[in-house]
């Protein structure tokens, strides 16, 4: 049932700098008029916060289709969303009558999110994996879960938060937090983005230490109603 909010979708690309193409894209919810989502989330009810969260995705798909997406896309997702209720069979039909592949999904879901519904999370890893969906955790590093995390979830991709990744250049200790944590990765294979990059000493320092996804105004904002296009940094 339609919740009456009024929204669009903004775009952006996490970028694979080694192959210079998109990895994949955010769909970041907006106002009609390219507004914060603070102004679309002013207008949702508690009660029905739940039926617009999946009205968001619904729409968000099918505009992606529209733009003619070649790419995966990302969408966000309550942990309670992926075992409560009908949601994510609505998603996987969603993704259907859209013609757009499971496995071209990727669900992203914050980590403070996951310390707090856990056994949601769980469930919804499997039930997502079934389907060949993906799973992203993201805002890694912002919560007190750190490595176990990975350890007990082991999910397809997790993205740097962007306080890890603000002035790393010249922060010794976040240095040595993000060396930790790409080591692990990489034990796991686990894909990590370093999201929010603005800078090219950030990127620098970064790439160096051989990560290769990014997302951030580096190199593109995020287009509303639209795929931006992408720009490379020279180094």
């Amino acid at each position: 049932m339609a919740t009456k909010v009024n929204f669009s979708y903004a775009f952006q690309p996490i970028v694979d700098v080694d192959n210079k193409v998109p990895y994949y894209y955010e769909a970041l919810i907006r106002g009609l008029n390219n507004e914060p989502p603070t102004n679309v989330f002013a207008q949702i009810s508690r009660v029905s916060f739940a039926d617009f969260d999946q009205e968001a995705r619904e729409r968000a798909i099918k505009l992606a289709v529209q733009l003619g997406l070649k790419y995966d896309l990302s969408l966000n997702f309550l942990p309670s969303s992926l075992s409560a209720g009908n949601y994510l069979d609505r998603t996987i039909a969603a993704l259907k009558e859209n013609d757009f592949k499971t496995n071209q999904l990727i669900i992203e879901i914050t980590e403070s999110e996951i310390i707090h519904h856990h056994h949601d999370f769980l469930y919804g890893i499997n039930k997502c994996r079934s389907q060949g969906i993906k799973i992203a955790i993201d805002d890694f590093g912002a919560g007190y879960s750190g490595l176990n995390l990975l350890v007990n979830c082991q999910p397809d991709i997790i993205k740097l938060d962007i306080q890890l990744i603000r002035k790393i250049d010249s922060h010794g200790p976040k240095q040595a937090v993000v060396r930790a944590i790409l080591e692990v990765c990489t034990e796991l294979g686990i894909d990590v983005i370093a999201e929010g990059v603005e800078t090219l000493p950030e990127y620098n320092w970064l790439k160096q230490q051989g990560i290769y996804l990014f997302q951030g105004y580096l190199f593109a904002k995020p287009g509303f109603e639209c795929l931006p296009s992408v720009s490379y940094p020279e180094t």
